[in-house]
């Protein structure tokens, strides 16, 4: 009842609310990230959702598109703007994806959508990740986010994916914005957001 009505009418609810609330700071995000990034504001990106089904997710553009002599994107360290560090810092590049739980491709709460490269690599028990819609925060990010390993990652979605209920979409969401007061866990060790995931090697 909950996952498969409930839920989806109130995160539509909700995203539409924050939306209108959040408009001023979404204006002014774009605006900057405008200047920032000497183009575009949106990062746009296919990404996975319920059964493996592709969406294309937008967030906002917190890294340039700076290349070395090769042609080659740089590191995401060097790409990373100072607006769009504090951006990030934040999670100010997430309201976005408002508009995709409006649509109804994302949840508030869920299993982050993650690249469609990583759907071969999964596991069995990984992959019932995709058996919910994902969210803009999880179960996950409010245990770690990216400061913690993606097995642990991956167990942690796929506990939430047994354990979905109103009561854990609550204590998630409190969870986060207490997450984004004190900005823990934003990046892992080493690098300006997270590794890639190469498989359980």
């Amino acid at each position: 009842m909950y996952r498969n009505f409930v839920k989806p009418l109130s995160d539509r609810f909700v995203a539409i609310i924050a939306f209108l609330l959040l408009f001023p700071v979404f204006l002014s995000v774009l605006i900057l990230l405008s200047i920032a990034n000497s183009g575009s504001p949106f990062f746009l990106q296919m990404r996975p959702g319920k059964n493996g089904k592709l969406f294309k997710i937008v967030k906002f553009k917190t890294m340039n598109d700076k290349k070395d002599f090769n042609g080659n994107l740089l590191s995401d360290e060097k790409r990373l703007t100072k607006t769009g560090a504090i951006v990030r810092k934040t999670s100010l590049d997430e309201i976005p994806q408002l508009l995709n739980v409006i649509i109804g491709q994302m949840s508030i709460v869920g299993p982050r959508p993650l690249l469609p490269s990583y759907l071969e690599l999964y596991s069995s028990e990984q992959t019932r990740r995709h058996e919910v819609i994902p969210g803009i925060t999880g179960w996950a990010q409010v245990n770690g986010r990216n400061a913690i390993s993606w097995q642990e990652k991956f167990k942690l979605d796929v506990w939430y994916v047994d354990h979905q209920s109103f009561l854990l979409d609550i204590k998630i969401i409190f969870k986060t914005i207490k997450k984004v007061f004190i900005s823990e866990g934003i990046s892992s060790e080493g690098s300006a957001t997270t590794v890639r995931f190469k498989g359980d090697i």
